[in-house]
């Protein structure tokens, strides 16, 4: 009953779903082979249909025409009929769960890259060029546009005949629906621009071609923007206006409500609000529309957790909302919810390692369930117990790693003992939570600790773990996953202070964790690039602190993710910190009461100087390796792992051998330095099978 709401019915045209709950389109890149869902992407939408989901939405950015490149993103190719029969299994799998799933369809437009593959013209109104992919274009020839209308009309023909409920066409995102729409984009003087008639012309001709097409008993439904958050773009009002418009021909089954455009880094951050966001930060917007329209409106953009779903639905603010990251981190929540085990859902934290893989071309992958995507390689959601011996299973290392084989070898059914040297779990998870846009992340130990206290995981925090201590547990596996240590000493010439006993320089664990005082006039020098880095500068700032943050490399945070970096440089700007890159440090002293800070310019060699009173280094980790190797010798299989087994997600063959001694293995940053999902993901491949 405290989520009626989020469970009641709802028609959307001629198809009912069963909940209120939508995975609304995402771009998976996970279709291969052209463009076909296979059966990664099948087995992907079969476990949110599965785990619940009433209705998921498909293939965000699917191109209808071959000028609009789907292969950068291995998108849906719904330009060709060979999709029809990968539809039929898609379909067949997502029915046979109870679920309803539909494909968005769209020409990108300027909204792509030309320079790859079959190397096309892209399309625009009025040919001017996009800043994210920084792609020229060509104006849009009235051949071109009835061309694309008739595509739309045959995408929407494949989606019915692959048995899918139903299609979005898109009209969000800067895609080629909205640059009609769009003063910002659409400057043409002809039938297709200039009157607000003339700019709705070319959507209208595609929902009119679609309808023929797929006749009135097929759903198809708009997603469409709340405002572009531009001032020469289109606004709230002008929004309500084009979906009153389109709603006021009966052609239209659902809207879909997104905030902001997306055609600037700025703007693109506002689209997947990460976890420096509040909660639906854009509900407004989608709520105002409904206000205008006759059929139900969906709404997603940082709706993560149920209690917030029902309260949004119970409102009235929209008919269904979109839940899609959430899913993302874990297809089972509805499932859960029913048999009332909200505390194990595992809730999105926003870190976007999703959509910022997404929008480098990988596939999307969630930064804490690293058996989402991985359906189709055996990477379970749900661990089963083992048939086979229980095992003492010893974990050094409680950071995401550890935690992730303590949870799943206890899952397994063994007898699981866990160490960590903190008095708290989470390891560089709490440390990045210091920061003051990451807070949120915190919610990954979180959930480690409700799941290894149910398990009842033998914990034994503020006790680090030395050889006499493991082997006296007589453990027959040992799994090590004890991280690293800020590397500092790469270079002598970062300086060390003989009167003090201490290196020159700090790291930023050391800021972030508040074991140095911060500085008042701060360099921090990040050659990594990623999170650490522009979270130090952000929190020392906060502080007070005067900071110039340098890199060697072409601009500080050039790792951290597109729907992210815009928020730290909002942040970043705001607190006047200095960015500067290209400059290398090269060397620290002390003069007097300040710090030195020697920089090299990359690519001339020229030198300047910075007087500081604290120099920062982010220089990535080192293996913290002495408990392996001193284990290393006492093991049966010398801590090495069967790499091809691994792969492949098949169990280590040491497992099914006999012999003395313990099993030894170590994951994440013990190993090398890579980040929170590469340890979960090392973790649950290995021990699945202990």
């Amino acid at each position: 009953m405290a989520f009626d709401a989020m469970f009641q019915p709802i028609q959307i045209g001629n198809l009912t779903i069963r909940n209120r709950v939508v995975s609304t389109a995402h771009a998976e890149v996970h279709a291969t082979d052209g463009g076909m869902t296979t059966d990664r992407y099948v087995k992907y939408y079969e476990e949110k249909a599965k785990g619940g989901c009433g209705l998921c939405i498909c293939g965000g950015s699917s191109p209808v025409s071959i000028d609009s490149p789907q292969a950068w993103w291995s998108s849906v190719n719904l330009a060709t009929d060979r999709i029809i029969p990968h539809f039929q299994n898609l379909s067949e799998a997502v029915h046979k769960h109870g679920g309803k799933i539909m494909i968005q369809i769209t020409h990108m437009g300027r909204r792509s890259r030309w320079d790859g593959f079959d190397w096309p013209h892209l399309l625009s109104p009025s040919g001017i060029r996009e800043p994210v992919h920084r792609s020229t274009c060509k104006t849009i020839e009235e051949e071109d546009i009835w061309r694309i209308i008739d595509d739309f009309a045959q995408a929407a023909r494949r989606a019915k005949e692959g048995g899918l409920d139903g299609v979005e066409l898109s009209a969000v995102h800067q895609h080629l629906m909205d640059q009609f729409w769009s003063p910002r984009v659409n400057k043409r003087t002809d039938q297709w621009g200039g009157s607000f008639e003339n700019r709705m012309r070319f959507g209208m001709e595609v929902l009119k071609a679609v309808r023929e097409e797929v006749g009135d008993d097929f759903v198809v439904g708009m997603r469409i923007c709340g405002d572009e958050f531009h001032p020469d773009g289109l606004s709230h009002d002008d929004m309500k206006q084009i979906a009153a418009y389109y709603d006021a021909t009966g052609q239209v089954d659902f809207f879909g409500v997104v905030g902001s455009g997306c055609d600037t880094h700025d703007t693109l951050a506002n689209v997947i609000p990460n976890m420096s966001y509040p909660p639906e930060p854009f509900l407004h917007l989608a709520a105002g529309i409904k206000e205008v329209v006759n059929v139900p409106v969906i709404h997603a953009q940082n709706i993560k957790d149920p209690n917030q779903a029902n309260r949004i639905l119970e409102g009235g603010h929209v008919d269904l909302v979109g839940m899609t990251r959430a899913h993302i981190a874990d297809p089972h929540l509805i499932t859960k919810i029913k048999m009332d085990q909200v505390d194990r859902i595992k809730q999105c934290v926003g870190a976007n390692y999703c959509i910022d893989r997404q929008y480098q071309g990988l596939d999307v992958l969630c930064i804490q369930n690293a058996a989402t995507s991985r359906e189709y390689m055996g990477l379970p959601h749900e661990i089963e117990t083992t048939e086979g011996p229980k095992r003492r299973v010893v974990v050094v290392g409680g950071g995401p790693g550890g935690m992730e084989a303590a949870r799943v070898a206890a899952e397994r059914g063994h007898e699981v003992t866990l160490f960590e040297a903190a008095e708290q779990l989470g390891g560089q998870i709490t440390i990045a939570s210091k920061a003051p846009q990451r807070d949120q992340i915190a919610g990954i130990t979180r959930w480690y600790q409700l799941e290894l206290a149910r398990l009842g995981v033998d914990q034994r925090l503020g006790t680090r773990a030395d050889e006499a201590t493991i082997l006296d547990l007589r453990p027959d596996i040992v799994v090590l996953a004890t991280g690293g240590r800020p590397y500092l000493d790469q270079y002598e010439e970062w300086g060390y202070d003989e009167d003090t006993d201490k290196s020159l320089v700090v790291s930023t664990w050391d800021i972030l964790e508040g074991r140095v005082e911060p500085g008042k006039n701060v360099l921090i020098y990040d050659t990594i690039c990623e999170f650490s880095g522009v979270s130090a500068a952000d929190y020392l700032a906060d502080k007070g602190a005067k900071v110039e943050i340098v890199t060697d490399d072409i601009k500080p945070g050039s790792a951290v993710g597109g729907t992210t970096f815009p928020t730290y440089y909002r942040s970043l700007y705001e607190k006047e910190v200095i960015m500067s890159s290209d400059l290398g440090l090269h060397k620290v002293y002390r003069e007097g009461e300040s710090l030195v800070a020697v920089l090299e310019n990359e690519y001339t060699g020229n030198q300047e100087e910075r007087v500081v009173d604290q120099v920062v280094v982010e220089n990535g980790v080192r293996p913290d390796e002495a408990l392996y190797y001193a284990l290393k010798p006492q093991s049966r299989n010398k801590g090495q792992v069967d790499l091809e087994a691994l792969y492949a997600i098949q169990p280590q063959p040491c497992l099914s051998e006999e012999g003395d001694g313990l099993l030894l293995f170590r994951l994440g940053d013990c190993t090398s330095p890579r980040n929170t999902h590469a340890a979960i993901y090392d973790a649950l491949r290995l021990c699945k099978d202990f």
